[in-house]
């Protein structure tokens, strides 16, 4: 007979999960397929999200769990179609709104969106002289706080001409707060017994991602999620000023300024839900199936995380990331709590 294999009790923990992920890597036949163990449990963790049981906070879960216990056998796909996905779940949700509303909305929303945007900016400038880390990825941190997360990291960094390295800390530090964030804001939300309406303001300005907005909202209330959504899209318009100021201020010659284009399909559903009854008995299901997007999008943030990502965030790029984003939160919500009363 041959021997049992057996597991080396003085292995480290890190040492473990690589020998189970090498273990699952290798391909066994299932049915008329050649499926690694990697790649049946990414699925079933995918069946689980698109099931009657998944919720963002659920896929977001056990995207980390695949990302970090037994390894995302898709990394690339999984990079490839977040932003597709993400993209058009939000427009998808336009057909859940009522012009008028949405535009209202964003008009309440406009004041604390200039004026947490420039003080966010600001701020993340004076944290980073503070702690001494590089200028490039102080921006982006603050750059991604300030507007729409991963999106605007993405959009100001060629502007900056920032390096890979550059990037991935910025973009860790703002994915691991934006995961917390999920969690965190809805329960606190609960605690302190905020309306929809207020909820939906504090989500949109203070929790960094779109994807972790609409996920945190949709879990508050149907109101909160129409504010949340819309007043979180119309910042994400302050990419454009906030890229070309980037471009003056690191004197970047030709920049070139990336629009973000799905925002106008979120408008232009918005419009068709509002002006063509024709459509109204479709809309219902086209939001459905846009939470289910936005449910696997964030599936696919949390497989998108790994150890090379945790390892690149740095000790002060990542205080610097707590500190803007509790001060922010902070001032925030005790604005929303003082001038909103509904």
């Amino acid at each position: 007979m041959p021997a049992k294999a057996s597991v080396n009790p003085h292995l480290s923990l890190p040492e473990l999960l690589k020998n189970l992920q090498d273990a699952l890597r290798q391909p066994r036949p299932l049915g008329a397929w050649m499926l690694t163990g990697q790649q049946v449990l990414f699925f079933l963790a995918l069946l689980v999200c698109l099931s009657p049981a998944g919720s963002p906070p659920l896929a977001l879960v056990l995207g980390l769990l695949v990302a970090l216990v037994v390894g995302n056998p898709f990394p690339a796909q999984s990079k490839r179609y977040t932003t597709r996905l993400l993209q058009w779940s939000v427009i998808g949700l336009g057909f859940g709104l009522n012009a008028q509303q949405a535009l209202q909305a964003g008009q309440e929303g406009l004041v604390f969106s200039v004026a947490s945007i420039c003080g966010t900016l600001l701020l993340g400038w004076l944290l980073g002289r503070w702690l001494g880390i590089d200028g490039r990825i102080s921006h982006l941190i603050a750059s991604g706080t300030a507007i729409c997360g991963g999106s605007a990291i993405a959009a100001v960094g060629p502007v900056l001409r920032a390096g890979e390295g550059q990037m991935s800390v910025a973009l860790g530090t703002v994915f691991i707060l934006n995961s917390v964030a999920l969690f965190l804001f809805p329960a606190v939300g609960h605690a302190l017994q905020l309306s929809q309406h207020q909820f939906g303001l504090w989500a949109a300005i203070a929790i960094h991602d779109t994807s972790s907005v609409v996920g945190a909202a949709s879990q508050y209330g149907d109101e909160a999620l129409r504010i949340a959504t819309t007043v979180k899209l119309a910042r994400a318009l302050w990419i454009i000023p906030v890229a070309l100021g980037t471009a003056l201020l690191f004197k970047t010659p030709g920049a070139k300024v990336a629009l973000p284009w799905f925002i106008l399909g979120f408008v232009g559903a918005m419009l068709l839900n509002t002006y063509v009854p024709a459509l109204q008995p479709v809309a219902p299901v086209v939001v459905a199936l846009a939470k289910v997007g936005l449910t696997l999008t964030l599936f696919l943030i949390g497989a998108g995380l790994s150890g090379t990502v945790l390892r690149s965030v740095g000790f002060r790029p990542f205080v610097q990331g707590v500190l803007l984003w509790a001060v922010v939160s902070s001032v925030s919500l005790w604005a929303i709590l003082e001038m909103v009363k509904l």
